[in-house]
């Protein structure tokens, strides 16, 4: 199956942000497909332990934006880097891989973070 890779990408974004931004049931339920195979270690497989994740974050952390940076998708696959601030000005680089099923609709997620460094020896940007 040949997969709509702007609509995947759109998708993606928009469970993201919708997810971070304080509904993670919304972005489920519009978004996940039968299954949702987690790697993030602190999270469980299934769409209610993402829920469960998502609504802590949003009751501990208020106030902390996202900004989608780029997103890449090929096959079945979408990555999507981001820029997080958090309360305190904590600033956060990620990247998120989602794997979408023949639908259209979100099956896997793998991810990484890190902090935005106050210093860098080569000068370079982390976007």
């Amino acid at each position: 199956m040949k997969h709509d890779l702007a609509k995947n990408k759109q998708n993606a974004i928009a469970f993201y942000r919708t997810a971070y931004m304080g509904d993670p049931t919304s972005a489920v339920e519009k978004y996940v497909g039968n299954e949702y195979i987690q790697h993030n270690p602190l999270v469980a497989d299934g769409p209610q332990p993402f829920i469960d994740y998502f609504d802590e974050m949003a009751r501990d952390y208020p106030g902390k934006s996202i900004e989608f940076v780029r997103a890449v998708a090929e096959d079945d696959l979408v990555a999507v880097h981001t820029h997080q601030t958090w309360p305190g000005n904590e600033q956060y680089v990620t990247m998120d891989f989602f794997r979408f099923d023949d639908k259209g609709k979100i099956v896997e997620h793998w991810d990484a973070i890190q902090d935005v460094p106050s210093e860098s020896k080569n000068g370079n940007l982390m976007y």
